[in-house]
């Protein structure tokens, strides 16, 4: 049986919604020496992410490999509450004079979406 296969229609759009998550992943590279700093102002700047319509969540991760790369992944409810929203709003002009100043380079910004995994009959991953 399929998970949710006995849902009604709301439980059945409420999981395609928190299903339907768009990940955006930023690569950045923060000048050599910056990495506290930059750590510090990301601390403030995280503040301006919460308040945006369509954000759900984030984390800022610091390479292990080269401790000057970081990737930030957001998730948002759609693409264009990052392109439309955020980008466009007071917040994203306090975001950037926090935290580009630390930056050695302009960030890679992609954004991504769920792939569904094959599954068998009964639900279970398969290899």
């Amino acid at each position: 049986m399929l998970p949710f296969a006995g849902a009604g229609p709301a439980a059945r759009a409420l999981v395609a919604r928190l299903t339907a998550v768009i990940l955006e992943l930023a690569l950045l590279t923060v000048h050599a020496g910056a990495q506290a700093a930059f750590e510090a102002a990301f601390a403030k700047a995280q503040r301006l992410l919460a308040g945006t319509p369509g954000y759900l969540s984030h984390e800022l991760r610091q390479s292990l490999d080269c401790d000057v790369h970081y990737a930030l992944l957001i998730e948002w409810r759609a693409v264009e509450d990052h392109t439309l929203g955020f980008r466009k709003s007071a917040e994203f002009t306090r975001w950037r004079e926090l935290l580009h100043g630390h930056l050695a380079e302009p960030p890679r910004v992609e954004h991504y979406r769920s792939v569904p995994a094959p599954r068998g009959g009964d639900g279970l991953l398969r290899d």
